[in-house]
């Protein structure tokens, strides 16, 4: 991985302006913010800067208004949250270039923070466009970059700004980015995936990427039908995805050539229908499900199989679930493989690197996403990572 400069390369900021962009997209309800988890990522980095006397001008896009300005998506709607998480007072500024901007930078004391309008009220923003950069880079000194959750997007605030203004990493970046690079940019071997989820064809990039990167790939949720389908397993009526047979074989070559195990689970779960503890549950193996059964979990001596192949490993990657976790029972798997990789880390013998929507809850629902060496909340941005591909706004970091 290329360097990339940190906050410690800033040096002395007092007096100073710094574009912040941090992720303020935050979950509402009635008007008011229902998770600040976001807010409180991007804390460390705002604190840093405002204790060392810079003025803070905060960057983010709040839902899609598509250009144009929307009173019910402005980030104003925020600012009681970020004040909450501050303890301090912070200003609201309803523009994010020009005079407007200008004329509250001079009324901002050293240390003080404000939030600029949601930049996608601008149909520059999205479009990365020069011009719309140049205008709002015109009132900042230094940029710092805070959001990964953004880093995948070529939008203006989150990769034009870095070519116009020393540039750096904020604080939950740089954690994002070292924790990746212990994950899969150099990391202690062997490594195993967990890739889980409903579809093969969502995560079709990820599981051909990770093929040729790790020792151990598992793959769980309704993505393994789709797999034991093509391995000529009769998966009753399970989600499935028919026809990708060929790309599952497809993938499981090139696993064999790049000398990647995957683990398909041999005993499972399975009910006549999807509710909570249904009658017709039962655990049996892959080859006896019935036609009028689906498979909604991993069995326990697969889920014990697969403790012990993560007792051999040194580094973890984790990204979906291994069963219909939200609907009691079939969350055992995703638990007891969770709780395994939990201790693991604890103990210090393995690196577990997780994330995305659905896993931080899986996670969160085993309770032990503290226990995980980090949990990135990154959706998209994190996808994309694990699919290898380059993401502009960290590329733009680079030193």
């Amino acid at each position: 991985m290329a360097r990339f400069k940190t906050l410690d390369d800033a040096g002395d900021v007092a007096g100073k302006v710094a574009l912040v962009r941090v992720d303020l997209n935050l979950p509402m309800d009635g008007g008011q913010v229902t998770d600040n988890t976001r807010i409180r990522a991007a804390e460390p980095t705002i604190r840093y800067l405002s204790d060392k006397g810079a003025k803070v001008l905060l960057l983010a896009h709040f839902g899609r208004p598509k250009g144009q300005r929307s009173s019910t998506q402005s980030l104003s709607m925020v600012l009681d949250a970020v004040e909450d998480v501050l303890g301090k007072e912070v200003m609201f500024v309803p523009e994010v270039a020009g005079d407007v901007v200008a004329q509250s930078v001079g009324i901002l004391g050293n240390g003080d923070v404000a939030i600029l309008e949601n930049t996608r009220f601008w149909p520059g923003e999205e479009a990365n466009d020069p011009d719309f950069a140049k205008a709002i880079a015109a009132n900042g000194d230094l940029y710092v970059n805070d959001a990964f959750s953004a880093a995948h997007r070529a939008h203006a605030s989150t990769e034009g700004l870095a070519h116009l203004l020393p540039a750096y990493a904020g604080r939950a970046m740089q954690a994002e980015l070292e924790a990746l690079e212990k994950a899969l940019g150099n990391p202690a071997k062997p490594v195993a995936a967990v890739v889980g989820g409903a579809k093969v064809s969502s995560k079709l990039d990820v599981l051909t990427h990770l093929v040729t990167k790790v020792d151990h790939l598992i793959i769980g949720g309704g993505m393994a039908n789709t797999f034991l389908a093509a391995r000529g397993v009769d998966v009753g009526k399970s989600l499935c995805e028919h026809d990708l047979a060929q790309t599952a074989e497809n993938i499981l070559a090139e696993a064999d050539k790049a000398g990647c195990t995957v683990h398909l689970p041999y005993d499972v779960v399975v009910a006549k229908e999807f509710a909570a503890n249904p009658a017709s549950l039962r655990t049996c193996n892959m080859h006896e499900v019935a036609e009028d059964e689906m498979i909604l979990d991993v069995g326990p001596q697969a889920v014990e199989a697969l403790a012990d192949v993560l007792k051999t490993c040194r580094t973890l990657v984790w990204n979906g679930p291994l069963g219909a976790f939200e609907t009691v029972p079939f969350d055992k798997a995703t638990v007891a493989l969770a709780k395994t990789a939990a201790a693991l880390s604890k103990e210090g013998s393995l690196v577990s690197v997780a994330g995305g929507g659905d896993t931080v809850a899986a996670l969160n629902h085993a309770g032990v996403a503290q226990d995980f060496t980090y949990v990135s909340a990154a959706g998209g941005a994190f996808l994309e990572w694990m699919e290898g591909k380059e993401l502009p706004g960290v590329v733009a970091l680079e030193a």
